[in-house]
């Protein structure tokens, strides 16, 4: 048989996904697993939103919509809640949204519109673990700029311009972030602006979690900051803030001439969003937004019980998250790396937690517990945590 794709093989498998595999392996062999390795919220999508998308169907939206980039209303939708909420300026939704099947897609998109083979695309590090695949998919090289932990992962414009070369294209930015909760600060969307207009890049900001910001926060969107619409794509979507995960819809917003691109590879891979999400989309965008607020309140009770409880246990700390719904604590004493912690949690505990070093060598050290699950189960997890914390 002639040989495979070597791009695809070089691509490692998701290790969130592979923790998440494992541990519902053990729950089906009978094993009380906790599940914090993944990141789906465990609130049900709103009432009105999964009424509008089955009215929708009884209606017969079915179909392809018109046009493939998304239904007239939805784009409507979107372009007053970016224009109104984010303040990044839209003047024609058509050519400047497309609708996508999640935002991972649209995170494909926006990197296949700006990349050429050889171009070099910053990670801010620890980085979201796809980033680094999708990059490579794309064309592109990612390279991963380091934020330290010991400085709360702080993003600086030394820090940015050290990994620059002639090959750098753009910067991939995620705020709130995943894995480490940090919420993008002004002076942080200074820095990212300033590099980005003085070395002439693009920035594409992944905004996925902004509504799950805590203690007063505001969310930035880099595309309203001056001078940077026009070399901006944002990501977004409905998937964490409104408890969609399984619906799969999101939204690449940038300008005409690099959306054009991304509807090229919109129409010759996936063709479009479906119709009936796109309907539920407009009724979770126009519709009441006090399940937005519910869940935010809980995640930030979670966290606030969460990271007492860590910092609790004898040589584990856990900075206290801004933004998002995972925790990345850190194991400073420890003598196994974090694949190693990873798996003697699983084994001791029965917590499913993913390593830090999926997230980059920055997250090394660390694990990510995601605190989308239900307050008694965190209640129990720091409880067997606390009882195995000298094994690990």
């Amino acid at each position: 048989m002639k040989p495979l794709s070597t791009k695809l093989s070089s691509i490692p498998a998701s290790m969130t996904l592979a923790v998440n595999d494992k541990a519902k392996a053990m729950q089906r062999a009978g094993q009380d697993v906790i599940a914090l390795a993944g990141g789906d919220p465990d609130f049900d999508t709103p009432a009105h939103i999964v009424e509008a998308a089955v009215s929708a169907l009884h209606d017969g939206h079915t179909h392809y919509p018109a046009p493939m980039v998304g239904l007239p209303q939805t784009l409507d939708a979107i372009a007053h809640k970016m224009q109104t909420e984010n303040r990044i300026p839209i003047d024609d939704p058509r050519h400047q949204i497309i609708v996508t099947p999640g935002g991972k897609w649209a995170l494909y998109l926006a990197l296949a519109a700006i990349s050429n083979p050889g171009d070099e695309i910053l990670v801010l590090e620890p980085y979201w673990v796809s980033y680094p695949p999708m990059i490579t998919l794309t064309g592109g090289t990612a390279v991963p700029v380091s934020l330290p932990s010991t400085d709360n992962f702080r993003i600086t414009a030394d820090r940015l311009r050290a990994k620059l070369t002639p090959r750098t294209k753009a910067i991939m930015l995620n705020t709130p972030c995943n894995p480490t909760g940090r919420v993008l600060t002004s002076a942080e969307c200074d820095a990212i602006v300033e590099v980005a207009q003085e070395a002439d890049l693009y920035v594409i900001a992944d905004e996925i979690y902004e509504k799950l910001v805590f203690d007063g926060r505001s969310h930035l969107s880099i595309a309203a900051a001056p001078g940077m619409a026009e070399r901006t794509l944002t990501v977004n979507g409905l998937t964490k803030s409104y408890a969609m995960t399984g619906w799969r819809l999101g939204w690449l917003v940038g300008p005409p001439e690099i959306i054009r691109l991304a509807t090229k590879q919109n129409t010759q891979s996936v063709s479009c969003a479906a119709t009936f999400t796109q309907h539920a989309c407009v009724a979770a965008l126009t519709g009441p937004q006090d399940a937005i607020a519910t869940m935010r309140d809980a995640y930030q009770q979670r966290r606030d019980f969460m990271v007492n409880a860590l910092n609790g246990i004898e040589g584990v700390e856990c900075h206290s998250i801004e933004g998002a719904f995972y925790l990345f604590p850190r194991f400073p004493n420890s003598r196994k790396n974090s694949l190693e912690l990873a798996d003697a949690l699983l084994e001791h505990t029965q917590i499913a937690a993913t390593p830090g070093i999926a997230f980059g060598q920055s997250g090394e050290g660390h694990l990510r517990f995601a605190i989308s699950t239900a307050l008694s189960d965190l209640e129990r997890a720091a409880e067997r945590l606390a009882a195995v914390a000298k094994l690990l």
